[in-house]
């Protein structure tokens, strides 16, 4: 049985169509959307068929350390569409301020991924991914192309000059445009695929763009994806931990520390407007024009 019939066997969870007034919240300094993955999936279809440029952000503990320290960083999040929140510590964080976050509210490339090449391959999206070494891209797609042969898969390595109209990022840029991409993955890491977007996105094609990290290394198999219910119950970070010690020792062991006094900061507000532990009692941060749910 092959990975797109065995997903669509599984039961369907309802979820809600339309952006809703309370999806946006504000914590540890940035602002995040409370979206499934089924709801992105939803509106990245739309974006699709309407030929929409759209653009897919995510937050998680090193995101919000890096928008502490880098003002271009942190514009690239002022121009995306949905933020994405990849991080149950955060969640878990967010429900104590009494914000109306839960664990299915989790949402990353790992937990998505099988539900987008179904689509991709049911559609026969043409997609794009910018990231990686030499080789390991083109290695991910043509294992993906074995599962989901219906969709059109290009890639390009993240090793170039990303300096604004310098010889090679302008190849690169020319590169994605011939390819007339429906769909753009950019994994090139933070905060460098944030800024290469903020610099570039209106130099691209109408087209749905994602940050997404080392998605196609987990792909490739060049990096160990943690299983699933690992994520879920808080401790991917421990197992990433364990697996790349030397690399991400800074990011979990010391910018966390970091991140206290902006968690001091949201514990004191949501103590004095009475939302501490209230974990249903959010108020929006603005109405989206499309309001309800469907």
């Amino acid at each position: 049985m092959t990975a797109v019939s065995e997903r669509r066997r599984k039961s369907r969870t309802p979820f809600r169509r339309r952006r809703r007034s309370a999806e946006r919240i504000a914590a540890l300094g940035v602002e995040m959307d409370l979206v499934r993955p089924e709801e992105v999936m939803h509106h990245v279809t739309e974006a699709v068929e309407n030929g929409r440029s759209w653009c897919i952000a995510n937050h998680n503990a090193h995101s919000v350390y890096l928008s502490q320290r880098n003002p271009e960083f942190a514009a690239f999040f002022d121009t995306a569409d949905v933020i994405e929140l990849d991080s149950t510590p955060i969640i878990f964080f967010t429900q104590l301020l009494g914000l109306h976050s839960r664990p299915f509210h989790r949402c990353t490339y790992l937990d998505w991924r099988e539900h987008f090449w179904s689509l991709a391959e049911r559609n026969s999206w043409r997609v794009f991914y910018l990231g990686g070494e030499p080789g390991v891209a083109q290695d991910a797609a043509d294992k993906l192309l074995e599962r989901y042969p219906g969709a059109q898969i290009s890639s390009r390595h993240g090793y170039f000059d990303i300096t604004p109209g310098c010889a090679e990022n302008e190849a690169v840029l020319a590169e994605i445009t011939a390819a007339r991409p429906q769909i753009l993955f950019v994994g090139m890491g933070m905060p460098r695929q944030e800024i290469w977007l903020l610099r570039n996105r209106h130099l691209l094609p109408p087209c749905v763009v994602f940050s997404v990290g080392a998605a196609f290394d987990y792909e490739a198999g060049v990096q160990v994806a943690a299983p699933r219910w690992i994520g879920r119950i808080g401790f991917e970070w421990l197992f990433r931990l364990a697996i790349d010690p030397r690399r991400l020792f800074h990011r979990y062991c010391v910018e966390s520390w970091f991140l206290l006094i902006p968690a001091a900061r949201d514990i004191a507000a949501a103590a004095r407007s009475g939302r501490l532990f209230k974990g249903r009692g959010a108020a929006p941060l603005a109405p989206r024009e499309d309001g309800a749910a469907a």
